[in-house]
């Protein structure tokens, strides 16, 4: 039973590889952040060292010390991998010395399983010395080894890295998907699986990381209500609340960002599009505004909204942008 949720292309043509066994030696799964890189990764690790007949089981001993990460011949690297011998504890990149553990331990034999896996995480923060030195384990793999490489970026790895793989791209699951999911896999009530599938932009992995986070919930509502509430305070109040937020360009981005969901779902709710809201949380605040603004108005600073976002790509001044975005909204008292 593979975990991954909603990557059937990815997981039908690794399936058709394993019936037909002709796995390729090394794959590069490419997506965003907790879309199921990993899930996808340790499902293909226990799909190839499976002792049972539908593989992966999930319950045979390979599978299940898969599961437990104390398989020998799984070994996982990344940024905070634990430490290597001899490495330099870098921790902005994967330094050579993990990739010359890698050599090295793939030199040897499996201890417990058919194949040795080498799944590398946030590949694309592979230094170039060390992704020089991967290249050539790549180019001449040695018997019975697989190597997975995770990466959210690829455009940061080398092109010569990325040629002597075989690239497969993860994309957002639906919002049906990680619903029931959270529902059957992990026992919420229905609202909050509503909620948190649909914040989730389709990644498993976040919707399931912030299930416990309830501070996460309860700061998300009150940037809601703050924002909710600039629409009928004067320049003045708006502008007071954009000197109290981090002036620097991710903070900003993130902001502007998530105004434009809120803002969206405003849309949706002016055109009767409910269905696909994503703050289902907040359906009595979106149906009051929707009474107050024109479809006109929602729409003219969604694209003002945008046009920040773009302002912000190239270097403008991130407290310039959001006073001015504080000036094109529209002011509408209740």
């Amino acid at each position: 039973m593979w975990k991954t949720i909603g990557q059937d292309k990815a997981i039908a043509l690794i399936e058709g590889s394993l019936k037909t066994d002709n796995l390729a030696h090394a794959y590069l799964f490419v997506g965003p952040e907790h879309i199921g890189k990993t899930t996808l990764a340790l499902d293909l690790a226990r799909a190839v060292n499976c002792q049972g007949e539908n593989k992966p089981c999930t319950q045979c001993q390979s599978c299940t010390r898969i599961s437990n990460g104390k398989h020998a011949d799984i070994i996982m690297l990344s940024l905070d991998s634990p430490d290597i011998p001899g490495d330099d504890k870098e921790r902005t990149k994967i330094g050579i010395k993990k990739i010359h553990y890698l050599q090295n331990s793939a030199s040897l034999p499996p201890y417990e399983g058919k194949l040795k896996i080498f799944i590398i995480d946030d590949a694309e923060h592979l230094s170039n010395e060390a992704a020089n030195c991967l290249l050539k384990t790549l180019e001449e793999p040695p018997p019975k080894v697989l190597i997975l490489l995770l990466a959210s970026d690829e455009s940061q790895l080398l092109p010569t890295v990325v040629s002597r793989c075989q690239r497969l791209e993860l994309t957002p699951a639906s919002f049906t998907d990680i619903e029931e999911m959270l529902l059957h896999s992990v026992g919420i009530d229905k609202e909050k699986a509503k909620l948190l599938s649909r914040l989730s932009r389709g990644c498993p992995g976040w919707a399931i990381g912030t299930i416990a986070n309830d501070d996460y919930l309860a700061e998300r509502a009150e940037k809601l209500a703050q924002m909710s509430s600039l629409l009928s305070e004067d320049w003045g109040q708006r502008l007071l609340y954009i000197s109290q937020l981090r002036p620097d360009r991710k903070s900003a981005e993130e902001q502007i960002r998530f105004w434009l969901d809120w803002w969206h779902d405003l849309m949706l709710a002016k055109c009767g599009c409910q269905q696909a809201i994503m703050n289902t949380d907040q359906m009595s605040t979106l149906k009051r505004w929707t009474q107050a603004l024109s479809l006109f108005e929602i729409k003219d600073f969604i694209h003002v909204l945008k046009r920040s976002l773009a302002q912000i790509a190239v270097n403008a001044n991130p407290r310039l942008i959001l006073e001015c975005l504080m000036l094109d909204m529209p002011i509408k008292p209740l």
